[in-house]
This record gives C-alpha cells, structure tokens and sequence, in this order.
C-alpha cells in the first residue's frame, strides 16, 4: 500500500504480505481477485496528506493484522473508526507538529546533490516548483557526474543531503567499497522506473540465454540495476560474473557508450531508456518493474550525523520531499514536472522524452507504443525488508561475507522517518511493522529468512 492511500478504507492494506501488488496475503489471491485492479488514489487535499500519513502510521500501530482492521472498518465504517482513533491518539496535535516542525530550523540553505534521471524527480522538482520554500528552506540541488562523487561529495559534508540508489546507505553503512560511516536512507525516491535496453541490432536476441558474451553497463556496484540484473541473468541460466561482462557506467555516458558499440545494452535509469530509443540505437527490452514489481531504486539519504544533529531541518526537508513525492503520485501533473525538470541545470533532456517516461506511454524502440501507467512510480515509505533483500544480493555476489545483521542494519539505515521518528517526538507509537514480503520473478521474499533465500540460488558467489 502506497504511503498516500486511504488507512479507513476496507480494501486498501496497510501491511503487505505476499502478492506483487502489496494488496493480497498471496499470489494466487492477487491473480484470482479482481480488487488486484485498483489503483492508488493519492489524497485529494494537500492540506489533508499529513492527516493521513500519520494516520496510516498509527493504524500499523493499532491493527498490525489488515484482517481485523478491515473487520473493524466494514462493522463500524471510517467516520466512526477516526473518531474512536482520535479518543486515544491525539491525530490533530501529531499531524499539526508534523506539518509545522517540531521547532526552528536549524540550517535552512541546504545544497543536494544529484544525478540527473528521472529517478531523482521529487528532490529536482521541489525546487522549481517551491516544495523547499514552502517548508523555509533555501536548498540548491546541483548535478553531479556519478554516483561515487555523490558519495564522495557527501561524505566529506560537500552536500547536506543527497540523491543516492538505495543500496549506497547500506554499503556505507556495512564499509562496503568505502569507509564504514553511519546513514540513514528516510525516504524512497521511486519504485520501478528501470529498464533494460539493448542495442538495436540485438533486437532479434530476446532471449537472456543468447546473451553470452556480451558486455552490459550498470550505474554502479552497489545499486538496484546491478541486483537486479543479475538477478534475471541467474534466473535465465547466466551466470554474471562468467558468462557477460558488467562494468559500471555512469547514467549520463550510457547511451554514448551503447552509440560507440562498447557495450551490447544496460540496465540502467530513465531517461537513458527512452533516450536511446529516442536517438534510434537502441530498443526497451524489458522494463524492471517485470522483474519485481514495485522494487525501490533510488533514495534520499542523509548522513546518520545530520539527521540527529539537525532535526528540524531534516523533518522540514523531509516533509518538503514527502509533498514532492506525493504531487509527483498524480498522473495529472506528470507533463508538467516533465516541463520543470528537463532544463540543462536539472536532467537536461527533450521535454517529450521526459514525458512519456512519467506518463508511460512510450515508443519501445521495436515499432510498439506500450502503455504503462506505473512505468515509474513513487512512494517514499522506506520498507526494512527491501534493505534485507539487497543484503541478501549484496553477500549472494560477495559483496560482503560472515554474519551480517540484517534486521539490525534495515533498521538502522532505512528509517520510516515519515512517520516513525516524529510521531515518537510527540509520544506517539509508530508503526507495528515496517517489513513486508514481496515477489521476484515469481519467487516469493520472506525478510524473516535472509539467508535461506541466499542458498535457494543456484547461480551464487556466496
């Protein structure tokens, strides 16, 4: 269930367990109910979201089965359910703190660092379009070439705050490829949004086990893209690491690369996708979100360090993104956060190939115009259990080895500061729970088994 949806409405569930979509307690339910249908309706008012964030938070809390808390929604319906809610949480004293901060600002010029993709499009879009004003802040967010500056950048407190792929928070986290260094990651940026294309002259070769020998690009070690791909070569019968050939390749130089024929395709963000069907040399062949749907990608993180020594400016910048993600959410306003982000300093991009990413209506490069809606999507709330799945990638491809502490370090690093860390500022409980199951090409996640699942591979370095 997204962040923005409805916690006083029967059919939507707060706790997801089991189905693609977040909505079933399993597959075969997902494939036979029709209610796998609906979509998320964001909350119409802007005044209302915070209402309904920490609402949907305090519901967790209350009902951590979706079974009884849709029992106690059909029996007594929503008006009655919020105002016996209300009786022993006060919602109107936490959702006025949280909209208002807990106290001034303590830094308000802030500068975010970025790579330009879509994948960042809440943390580019909230400047043009005010979000940071709104919250008191003066923030400049500044393009960056490649993910290791990003970290780089940040670490040495260049940047208060910055766009980063999810796994990076982990990785510095764990001292994965750098220095152990404690960071938060509160916010996902978006869910799906990836692809993998090939060179046009490939578009023949649909099949992954014809893929031997060839030389694909991922943004960086520790991301989505290189888990994720190597995920679907594994399942195909590829071996990663002995059958092609992965390099990191920063976004930008990706369709130069394809171009120059160094190498046969990528997984890799959006505009890279669109752009290189849109210059004619590549094709789309298959979109991530058919790998695992709704898979996080890139972030908004923090250093543990600011988050704590500047509370009220984080709760500020986190509530500007939170506003951000949420009007990003609606279909109706995609062309126009295309319009705000494609200038040179932001992604830098033909505004119609900006648009049909946010849209999904897009060429596919082989002749097809493909509908989909949820192409890219977004919804910040930063589930523990995809960190223990990227763990599980992490040390299955070693990356990291021996024990590692995954409930431990998805709670350190993947805060549900959305709602956790300021309904605890005014007394409130936080969420039940902040993991979930999910499915991956077709094969069901359980966070509670992480290295159970490692071992259930046949394709592993572990």
């Amino acid at each position: 269930m997204s962040t923005f949806d409805n916690p006083f409405d029967p059919r939507n569930r707060l706790h997801s367990a089991g189905c693609a979509c977040g909505q079933h307690l399993s597959q075969t339910d997902h494939d036979r109910d029709a209610a796998a249908q609906l979509q998320c309706v964001p909350v119409e008012s802007e005044d209302k979201r915070y209402e309904g964030v920490v609402a949907s938070a305090v519901m967790r809390a209350v009902f951590p089965q979706d079974a009884t808390r849709r029992a106690f929604l059909k029996s007594v319906g929503a008006s009655t359910a919020l105002a016996a809610l209300a009786q022993f949480f006060p919602l109107k004293t936490a959702t006025e703190v949280f909209a208002q901060g807990a106290g001034a600002i303590e830094k308000t010029a802030l500068k975010i660092g970025f790579i330009p993709i879509t994948c960042a499009t809440p943390i580019i879009m909230a400047e043009p379009m005010g979000f940071y004003k709104k919250h008191g802040l003066d923030v400049e967010v500044i393009k960056t070439a490649g993910w290791a500056v990003i970290r780089d950048k940040t670490i040495n407190k260049e940047y208060d705050a910055a766009h980063m792929l999810s796994p990076m928070p982990i990785a510095l986290t764990l001292g994965a490829g750098s220095n152990p260094i404690p960071y938060t990651m509160p916010a996902v940026e978006n869910i799906n949004g990836q692809a993998i294309t090939l060179a046009i002259k490939h578009k023949d070769k649909r099949d992954p086990k014809s893929w031997k020998g060839f030389k694909l690009a991922v943004p960086f070690d520790y991301s989505m893209h290189n888990y994720l791909l190597r995920y679907y070569l594994a399942e195909h019968g590829v071996d990663p690491d002995t059958d092609v050939q992965i390099r990191a390749v920063p976004p930008p130089e990706m369709v130069a690369n394809l171009r120059a024929d160094n190498i046969d395709g990528f997984l890799g963000p959006d505009p890279m996708n669109q752009r290189a069907v849109f210059d004619g040399i590549g094709f789309i062949h298959l979109l991530s979100k058919e790998i695992w749907e709704g898979h996080p990608c890139c972030a908004f993180a923090a250093s543990k360090e600011f988050v704590t020594t500047m509370p009220n400016t984080y709760a500020a910048l986190l509530k500007a993104i939170i506003d951000a993600t949420a009007f990003a959410t609606k279909a109706e306003n995609r062309k126009q956060i295309a319009e705000a982000i494609a200038p040179a300093n932001y992604i830098n991009q033909p505004v119609t190939v900006l648009e049909q990413i946010l849209t999904g209506t897009f060429a596919d490069g082989l002749g097809n115009i493909q509908r989909v809606p949820n192409r890219v999507d977004f919804d910040p709330f930063p589930w523990e259990s995809f960190a223990v799945w990227i763990m599980t990638q992490m040390k299955r491809w070693g990356q990291i080895k021996g024990e590692v502490d995954y409930a431990g370090v998805a709670k350190q690093v993947f805060l549900a500061t959305d709602t956790t860390k300021l309904m605890k500022d005014v007394g409130l409980t936080p969420p039940a729970t902040t993991s979930k199951s999910f499915v991956v090409m077709g094969k069901t996640f359980d966070p509670s088994k992480p290295e159970d699942y490692i071992k259930s591979f046949a394709i592993k370095r572990a």
